[in-house]
């Protein structure tokens, strides 16, 4: 198999315009407290590695002090092989053969580091070597040829003292011990100074990550120094600072909540993290930053300090198109490219750059070094930490720290890629291709329109930044071609709005149903906005009647339909005057005014909660959604309801409400677990066209806590 990777302005074109074209899909999820005894335990998978015949995995889980192993024999199926106990904070893991070399902190303080770097024997799965390190480890490498390993001892800095700046000594160094017959050669210990070398507190080092080349040749970056230090076991070699890089177009505010890239940050150190030999000669750098930096991406260097790439902000723009952009990280780093891997699939050099805050790869052809071309954005868990390619299986994986148990959030996970002769799985959604920059994120209502054209609108996530998106679903993936502000009449962005449903009013415009929040300030609300995105005059804002607002909550209207003169919305879950597991459908009446109601019978939850979250008219019935507030293997209730047409007819507020029948269309679950992530919990957009085609979508959370992943599909016709 040929890798077919080409240029590209933007990620749609390997899956628009090429057939069959070899690419990266995911395979399989693996939860890491599949691992554990106690599944309710905090586990984190952080840095990992595989053994020599590609069939087992290791990763490093510093919660629970242990590294954690993964049978990938078959790599579609994933099987927990349990954990093994290492004395201390496990930073890193490096495998040569079958044995692991962890580096394991032991530090009492900031001031007194300690650590070790520990041999496993991954059958027997006992310790059979350590060596004390005289400081705190980070990351760990292994030569080519397997002769020796490198620990990049950085002996971090207290965050809390001097504003959280270098220098805060005592400093850190290299160490690299010599390994013999499969074990560590603690005699060999040898120790190479890097003080002494960076402009910025070159008297406290801290050396963040290491990589090790055929000659033996080791990099290691000092992240919060912005230097880059090149060394053999003889000493240093060379040595330069990362530099600086001038950044346009990017979104460098955090006050607002909205996607703007109309800012710049002039000279922003470096201040790289991952760092990765590419060949003998070059490396590259993942430009995460720490105290004054971060580039948002990633650069090539050749050892003698030249610059031979700068990603500048290719690799964020493309994020942004794909809807992974962490808004609430603008002011900080933006994305944040943190790890990194390197690995030659069938004769073509890639580098993976792992985005932790976005939760996403970008794979890159660096077939020539001076212009890598971006040939796919992989969806991942949240927080990728770290990754390694297996090239001799084709596969790649990705470790990802976040374990979000103590908020009932998704777990940490390991996720497996398989190259394959396929087009990308993912994105399903994307703005690359439209005429300017298209930030979005958080999709919820939507409404079919005709010629293939979707709209679809954005919740309170971004609330300075209510928007109509325009979904063109003829492409692969669907593109969003264009964005519409919903404004007031004086042009200001309709702020104050939680956007849950969005309708057509048959004249151009739009009717949108925001769901309320009184204690901020938002109101439970209907919004009539032409087709510019302007809220009308005189029926711009319908507010509920007293009868509803009466029993409110936080939960209200969460999609809109119209059917002939009545708009009809659906409650997320109870208010007060209704039964259990009721909820109401509203409805009112444009011509006379007039509000009514009736009950909807939803699932009673076994964990959590069940709600509607979508609303559409379609032929003689009324589909919804019904979900569950629950994530992966927790899902219960991911489902697509109809009621007949008929059963719609509301009676009075006030008086009781009928309560309408309803018939199982679609169990969503499925549907979620297609790309071989986990079931997320947000199913929030439906729109059908005239002919019964439905499309789907999930709400990404603004990559807030979340994975980012949208999930934009077609199940056909209804």
């Amino acid at each position: 198999m040929t890798c077919k990777l080409v240029a590209m302005t933007s990620v749609i074109a390997i899956s628009a315009g090429m057939a069959n074209a070899d690419a990266f899909n995911r395979i399989s999820s693996f939860p890491t407290f599949l691992n554990n005894a106690d599944a309710g335990e905090e586990s984190s998978a952080e840095i990992i590695s595989a053994t020599a015949d590609g069939m087992t995995l290791v990763y490093s889980d510093s919660p629970l002090g242990v590294i954690g192993l993964i049978d990938i024999t078959d790599p579609a199926n994933p099987t927990p092989k349990g954990n093994i106990a290492v004395g201390g904070e496990p930073t890193a893991v490096s495998i040569i053969g079958n044995t692991a070399f962890v580096g394991v902190n032991t530090s009492e303080s900031f001031t007194n580091p300690s650590g070790m770097v520990k041999a496993f024997d991954l059958d027997s799965m006992t310790e059979i070597a350590a060596c004390d390190l005289g400081g705190q480890p980070d990351s760990t490498a292994t030569a080519p040829d397997g002769s020796f390993i490198a620990v990049a001892i950085e002996n971090e800095r207290d965050e809390d003292l001097g504003d959280g700046r270098v220098g805060q000594t005592p400093g850190g160094f290299l160490v690299t011990v010599d390994v013999a017959d499969g074990t560590l050669n603690c005699d060999s210990l040898n120790v190479i100074d890097v003080s002494g070398l960076a402009d910025v507190a070159p008297e406290d080092p801290e050396p963040e990550f290491v990589d090790i080349n055929a000659e033996g040749e080791i990099v290691v970056t000092l992240q919060e120094n912005n230097h880059i230090v090149v060394a053999n076991k003889d000493g240093v070699i060379s040595h330069f600072s990362a530099g600086a890089v001038d950044l346009e177009g990017i979104d460098a505010t955090d006050e607002r909540a909205a996607l703007i890239f109309n800012e710049s940050q002039p000279g922003r150190l470096r201040e790289p993290d991952a760092v990765q030999w590419i060949d003998n000669t070059h490396f590259a750098i993942a430009n995460e930053g720490d105290m004054d930096g971060g580039s948002r991406g990633w650069s090539i260097f050749s050892q003698d300090g030249a610059l031979v790439y700068e990603n500048g902000t290719g690799f964020e723009h493309a994020i942004v198109e794909v809807g992974h952009y962490p808004d609430r990280r603008s002011d900080a780093k933006g994305v944040e490219p943190e790890g990194m891997e390197f690995g030659v699939f069938d004769n073509t050099p890639m580098a993976f750059i792992l985005a932790e805050r976005s939760s996403i790869v970008g794979v890159y052809d660096l077939t020539d070094p001076t212009a890598p071309l971006l040939a796919q954005l992989l969806p991942s868990g949240v927080g990728p930490e770290g990754a390694v390619a297996i090239p001799a299986r084709n596969l790649f994986v990705t470790a990802n720290e976040v374990d979000l148990i103590e908020d009932g959030g998704v777990r940490s996970h390991v996720m497996i890629y398989q190259l394959q002769d396929a087009d990308p799985a993912y994105p399903q959604l994307t703005s690359a291709g439209a005429d300017e920059l298209i930030g979005w994120g958080a999709i919820s209502g939507m409404v079919a329109d005709a010629d293939g054209i979707v709209w679809a609108v954005n919740d309170s996530f971004y609330g300075f930044q209510p928007t109509i998106f325009k979904i063109d679903t003829t492409t692969t993936p669907a593109t969003i071609v264009d964005s519409i502000p919903v404004t007031r009449q004086n042009g200001d962005p309709a702020q104050q709005l939680d956007m849950e449903g969005i309708t057509l009013d048959g004249e151009g415009g739009f009717y949108i149903a925001s769901e309320g929040r009184t204690d901020r300030v938002i109101p439970h609300a209907i919004y009539h906005v032409n087709a510019d995105g302007e809220i009308q005059f005189r029926d711009g804002e319908i507010g509920l009647p007293p009868e509803l607002m009466a029993n409110e909550r936080r939960f209200g209207f969460e999609g809109i339909t119209k059917v002939g003169d009545v708009l009809w919305m659906a409650v997320q879950r109870e208010w007060a005057d209704d039964p259990a597991n009721h909820v109401k459908l509203v409805a009112y009446n444009l011509e006379t005014e007039e509000w009514g109601a009736v009950h909807y019978p939803k699932a009673e939850p076994s964990t959590g909660w069940v709600g509607l979250s979508e609303i559409v008219a379609h032929g003689d019935f009324v589909y919804v959604i019904e979900r569950d507030n629950q994530i992966g293997g927790a899902a219960v209730t991911k489902k697509i309801y109809r009621i007949p047409a008929a059963e719609m007819v509301p009676a009075p507020l006030g008086e009781a409400l009928p309560v309408v029948s309803k018939e199982e269309v679609r169990n969503l679950i499925p549907d979620l677990l297609t790309l071989n992530g986990y079931a997320v919990d947000k199913v929030e957009g439906l729109a059908i066209f005239p002919d019964g085609t439905a499309w789907i979508s999930t709400d990404n959370d603004g990559v807030d806590d979340s994975s980012g992943e949208t999930y934009f599909w077609s199940p056909g016709q209804f």
